[in-house]
């Protein structure tokens, strides 16, 4: 058992000695370092005095708290109307329909619009098209042009304007 043990510590004691070369260049390299005069240290940077700042808007309202309405802000606020009945176009997104004529019939000056189920609708001004109660407001050859009420992110609405412009 010890025989066969000998030759693994004499390969580990042949490994261990090749690392011991190489050290007398270190050496040499370390004392000329030391050897060499100290160079002079820069002196630490002056450290300026604090400066309290006194913060004066405290008493005013936090940019973080969302603000309440003001009274007549909500007396004349933008609402859709949830009591009307709801037209048939209203069911798919104003993004979704396309233009794609108009009609003039009976002295009345029609739009078409193809909704998403394919089918080509009637609409005049003051119809509703869109998922945002988008009402229809003018009907040129080439364009239909709608407003809107979409939310404004605060809890309240706002009127955005829209078309649907004529494909070809």
């Amino acid at each position: 058992m010890i025989q066969s043990k000998l030759p693994i510590a004499a390969l580990v004691l042949l490994c261990l000695s090749g690392c011991s070369g190489g050290m007398d260049e270190l050496q040499q390299k370390v004392a000329e370092i030391k050897s060499r005069p100290g160079e002079r240290i820069e002196p630490l940077p002056e450290i300026k005095p604090y400066e309290t700042y006194a913060y004066n808007a405290s008493s005013l309202r936090s940019p973080f708290v969302q603000s309440a309405p003001s009274g007549s802000d909500v007396a004349n606020a933008i609402r859709p109307d949830s009591k009307r009945p709801r037209e048939f176009l209203e069911q798919f997104p104003i993004d979704s329909m396309k233009m794609v004529g108009t009609l003039a019939l009976q002295g009345k000056n029609y739009g078409l619009v193809q909704g998403k189920d394919g089918l080509v609708h009637r609409v005049l001004p003051g119809s509703y098209v869109g998922q945002n109660d988008g009402r229809v407001i003018s009907i040129t050859p080439t364009r239909i042009s709608v407003i809107e009420i979409v939310p404004d992110g605060v809890g309240g609405y706002i009127e955005r304007p829209a078309a649907l412009a004529l494909t070809e």
